[in-house]
């Protein structure tokens, strides 16, 4: 293959300003799908991406155009899953940066061409949907001019639904974006970008050759596992995987080798011919450290081991999740599992329930607590339960973060507002344009990760951008509030809030598990309690039997003894009674009080 004739490119913007419609338009262009084949978020193949608008998974195909092959990759668009975009930049040359001609430059429009900026790509600016009434170019041009700093005559103007302009793109492309550097005689060097589970073939593993040559029935090695194999088939991405005989230097493709255990592989690995290793190996992967922390029940705990490999393998397609075995008495055996943001979270658990076939309880999520002891010794809380007691504690820090909020200039009131609400310090006002402005703030992020994001597109009428970066951890006045059914501890409802926000946020759950738990024939307290003072409590009623029903008349000491002997019995049953706790319960208790 000649390496002039490649060029390897990604989409980049903010969510739902038109990745995807774009990437739809460039398979039509390019014939890679027939007409008949071809259907909205073509590259999003799964249902939870269909069902939401959003990508999730970066995806690659190959396009030919004009005797050039086009390697594509669409990447997600939500700062949660910014860590995919950052993955599919360093295996591409150039990126289409895709702008929404109503919306603006957004937050993570500006976050990911710095990043793109940062690999050294070639940035082609896409002004899309400029057949909308809404569409304000000139507005857009000046966004890009000055934010940006990229110069607004460098801007295609495009419309994907429409099919508008989409030829100029692919020419831009062609003629824009350098050919990959590399030498098919050197020695084997390939980047492991991505890869995925089959349950026939085994671990798929997505690669960009970089330099040398790969073929089937060659002996592969994987630098930083050290695991050799022997390569099955390599092919290339269109709309269906093709089987190919070689893949050379600047090509994208992928790899089958037999390989069972996902933990083999490594995303930003190295492969190399094992009879002639390179000495270039790729530095790897910057490490994502997970933001969020979740536990993971089986709803039936026969289904633990299935939720152990399914875990497994979705961590392979999903490089940023993390997971380790813990067990509740509440709620058996599970697993604690690091996510990147709350979407990442509800994704996980969706796709572990569809694709796999379990039945899943969620806890609580909550971040990483940095806690220093009585006798000054550092802990790491990953979990409320494993808090100490607030006396045993001598400094509690947690994470804050930078964040950089876009709204239009009418709603700077109510984000601000928003802001200080959830303990935000106030840092700086930078106004883009004579409509729209940028807010700086710092936060907690356990302020942030639960529908901070919800709450700013609600008081901005949709308009408000929100990215952040981590900060470091900062102590603060927090403690664990437990949660007490029938006057046992349910750890799976604990959580580390804000001191002062500690007696709302029990009485918060309280209500909303007395509406959820069902009565019992017995009384079943609910209490919030931090350490040993109960700060809020609810009560669910005992059913009760009309005992005296068959009773007419006579004398009131019959009845009086009947319901005496009730009274005892229920106070045994409330003695060894146990309470069955609903699923809906345990999510009830992660979503905040909507007012």
């Amino acid at each position: 293959m000649d390496i002039t004739k490649i060029r390897n490119f990604c989409i980049i913007a903010h969510i739902d300003h038109g990745k995807s419609t774009l990437a739809d338009r460039l398979l039509e262009e390019t014939s890679t799908v027939s007409a008949r084949e071809l259907k909205e978020q073509f590259l999003d193949d799964m249902d939870i991406e269909r069902e939401r608008g959003i990508t999730i998974k970066a995806k690659a195909i190959r396009l030919d155009y004009k005797g050039y092959v086009l390697n594509l990759i669409d990447t997600p668009g939500h700062v949660d899953f910014s860590y995919e975009v950052s993955r599919s930049l360093s295996a591409c040359e150039g990126a289409l940066l895709v702008i929404d001609a109503s919306q603006g430059v957004e937050a993570q429009t500006v976050v990911n061409c710095r990043l793109a900026k940062a690999q050294n790509l070639t940035i082609i600016p896409i002004l899309n949907k400029i057949d909308i009434k809404s569409a304000d170019i000139q507005l857009c041009q000046k966004q890009i001019r000055d934010v940006l700093k990229i110069e607004e005559d460098k801007c295609t103007l495009i419309s994907a639904k429409e099919g508008l302009n989409i030829p100029s793109v692919l020419e831009r492309i062609i003629n824009e974006i350098p050919s990959p550097v590399g030498d098919e005689t050197k020695e084997l060097q390939a980047l492991v970008f991505d890869s995925t589970y089959n349950s026939y073939r085994g671990v798929v593993v997505c690669i960009r050759v970089v330099n040398g040559t790969i073929r089937a029935g060659m002996e592969i090695l994987f630098i930083q596992s050290k695991r050799k194999y022997r390569v099955e088939e390599i092919g290339i991405f269109k709309a269906a995987n093709v089987k190919t005989d070689v893949l050379s230097a600047g090509e994208v493709g992928y790899v089958v080798a037999n390989i069972k255990d996902s933990h083999d592989i490594q995303i930003g690995d190295t492969i190399t011919d094992s009879k002639r290793p390179t000495k270039n190996v790729f530095p790897g992967y910057k490490k994502i450290h997970p933001m969020v922390y979740a536990g993971l029940y089986p709803v039936n705990q026969a289904d633990y081991e299935a939720l152990r490999d399914s875990l497994s393998k979705l961590g392979l397609n999903d490089s940023s999740l993390t997971y380790e075995a813990e067990s509740s008495p509440a709620i058996g055996f599970g697993f604690r599992c690091g996510f990147l943001g709350l979407l990442h979270m509800e994704v996980v658990q969706e796709r572990l329930e569809r694709e796999y076939g379990l039945n899943l309880i969620t806890t609580s999520p909550n971040v990483t607590y940095q806690v220093i002891d009585e006798k000054g010794k550092e802990l790491w809380i990953y979990n409320p339960s494993q808090m100490p007691l607030t006396h045993e504690c001598r400094e509690i820090r947690e994470p804050f973060i930078h964040a950089y909020i876009i709204c239009p200039v009418t709603s700077v009131g109510s984000v601000m507002k928003l802001a200080q609400d959830r303990r935000g310090v106030y840092k700086s006002t930078e106004y883009m344009d004579e409509q729209h402005v940028i807010l700086t703030y710092e936060l907690p992020l356990s302020e942030v990760i639960y529908d901070f994001y919800d709450r700013l597109k609600s008081g901005t009428n949709g308009y408000g951008s929100l990215d952040y970066e981590h900060l470091g951890y900062r102590k603060s006045d927090l403690v664990r509030l437990d949660i007490m059914v029938g006057g046992e501890i349910v750890d799976a409802f604990s959580s580390i809030v804000f001191r002062k926000e500690a007696e709302s946020k029990g009485r918060q759950v309280a209500l909303k598990l007395k509406g959820l738990i069902p009565r019992q024939l017995f009384e079943i307290s609910l209490q919030a309690a931090i350490g040993s003072r109960v700060v809020a409590r609810e009560t669910i009623k005992a059913l009760r039997k009309n005992v005296t029903e068959k009773c007419y008349g006579g004398d009131i000491t019959r009845k009086r003894k009947l319901w005496e002997k009730q009274k005892e019995g229920k106070k045994r049953m409330k003695q060894f009674g146990k309470v069955q706790i609903p699923q809906e319960a345990f999510m009830a208790v992660i979503k905040k009080d909507e007012n």
